[in-house]
């Protein structure tokens, strides 16, 4: 009689069932290695050597040699669209993130290597606030060709803005702020040679230099911010579409005719989406031009401690409700009497100036009616101030002091800045002899 068949041993069964997964993970892991481009792959081990966490960072612990380098924390592989079609084409780093971001992570540090500029199919590249020195890559623009994204803020690095990110097909985005970069900025990241960039950062630098092309004014950008740097020069037409542009603590000056009026050969002028204006703490000179009053969107125009003079030529918003939430002329040389159009401001700088005469009767009525909750006026040679019969609201700050007049309340000075100069009325022989005209 036969027998029946033997059953396979038990334990060699659990011990084939315990080390699948195992087994599957590895061989997977090694498929999915050999599937990334070796330049790439070559190109992150650089990055890791490189770079490393500060205390209190975790984002390289996922980047060991048992995962796939597609799996590593903020990097995302894609195939390339350029390879030959194939059974097997080779992954592409399409996105990389170095950092987390998160308000508790103190970032990275060490240095870019230059084999960043080989991941050519990168499209998106961000390094999160920390403490990465040395040099961008000169060549990351000619390599980095598809590059769409580039923020490398917050960071301590050093050298100039690479003239090869100006021109790239497709990036829309480039923020460089908060770091130590110096030298001329790139002319063409301004120009409209530079196409699809639309977002422009490079503030806060400290060493930026050089001037603002007059062909800026036909560039497509939409949001400008090179505030915190030694640029130079006068300020040319701005371009149509820009909706945020600042320049603040530089060392640019002129006039500012034609900028806003569409005047200038480039194309610009208009202006008509612009919202956010900051060109204060510059040499700026002249009359404020009344063009930049009548811009239709314009919420915020800082324009203080430059070197303006003359009246302020203030029409009456065309746009009801008024939308500026801020209007900052203040540490001017600015004479003449203060607009009645300006009550329509949700905030009122104009303190250390020249301007003389009484307060309008409309701006007071504003700020003891809650619709303007600050008005600083101090340090100026103004001879009145018609208070209405009102209870100063408890969420205005309102500054009389200095002036030529007697405070019309202890309320007048209760709301000035606690470092902003003597409270009380200006002396009577500066009135005498200066009444505001210079």
């Amino acid at each position: 009689m036969a027998l029946p068949p033997r059953p396979p041993p038990i334990l060699p069964l659990l011990l084939l069932l315990l080390l699948l997964p195992v087994l599957l993970l590895l061989l997977g892991s090694h498929a999915d290695a050999a599937t990334l481009h070796e330049r790439d792959a070559a190109a992150l081990r650089d990055i890791r050597a490189g770079l490393r966490d500060l205390p209190g960072s975790r984002f390289f612990d996922t980047w060991d040699d048992a995962r796939s380098p597609c799996a590593y924390a903020g990097v995302v592989c894609a195939p390339d669209p350029d390879e030959p079609a194939g059974p097997d084409p080779p992954l592409r780093v399409a996105v990389l993130t170095l950092g987390t971001g998160l308000s508790d992570s103190p970032g990275l540090v060490g240095t870019l290597p230059a084999s960043l500029a080989t991941l050519s199919a990168l499209t998106d590249l961000v390094l999160y606030p920390g403490r990465v020195s040395g040099a961008i890559p000169a060549d990351i623009g000619a390599g980095l060709r598809r590059l769409r994204l580039l923020s490398l803020s917050g960071n301590l690095l050093t050298g100039r803005v690479p003239d090869s990110l100006a021109g790239l097909p497709d990036l829309h985005t480039l923020d460089l702020g908060n770091n130590r970069l110096d030298g001329a900025v790139p002319a063409g990241l301004l120009l409209p040679s530079s196409p699809s960039l639309k977002v422009l950062v490079l503030a806060n630098n400290g060493g930026l230099s050089g001037e603002i092309p007059d062909q800026f004014s036909a560039s497509r950008l939409f949001h400008v911010d090179l505030s915190g740097n030694a640029i130079a020069g006068v300020l040319p037409p701005l371009p149509p579409t820009v909706r945020y542009f600042s320049v603040a603590g530089n060392a640019m000056s002129g006039t500012l005719d034609g900028v806003f009026g569409g005047g200038g050969g480039g194309g610009g002028g208009g202006s008509s989406d612009l919202a956010f204006l900051d060109l204060s703490m510059n040499g700026f000179s002249g009359a404020v031009p009344p063009d930049v009053f009548a811009l239709p969107s314009l919420s915020s125009l800082l324009l203080s401690r430059n070197n303006f003079t003359g009246p302020l030529a203030v029409a009456a918003p065309a746009v009801q409700p008024a939308p500026w939430a801020v209007v900052d002329v203040s540490h001017n040389a600015i004479s003449g009497e203060i607009p009645e159009a300006l009550a329509a401001a949700a905030s009122l700088y104009v303190n250390n100036n020249r301007l003389s005469g009484d307060v309008p009767a409309v701006v007071a009525r504003s700020v003891f009616a809650g619709r303007m909750t600050t008005f600083y006026a101090q340090h100026n040679f103004l001879t009145g101030f018609p208070a209405p019969p009102l209870p100063l609201p408890d969420s205005a700050a309102l500054c009389l002091s200095y002036n030529c007049m007697d405070l019309p309340s202890a309320a007048a000075a209760d709301g000035c800045p606690t470092i902003g100069g003597p409270l009380e009325a200006r002396p009577a022989d500066q009135c005498r002899s200066s009444g505001g005209d210079g």
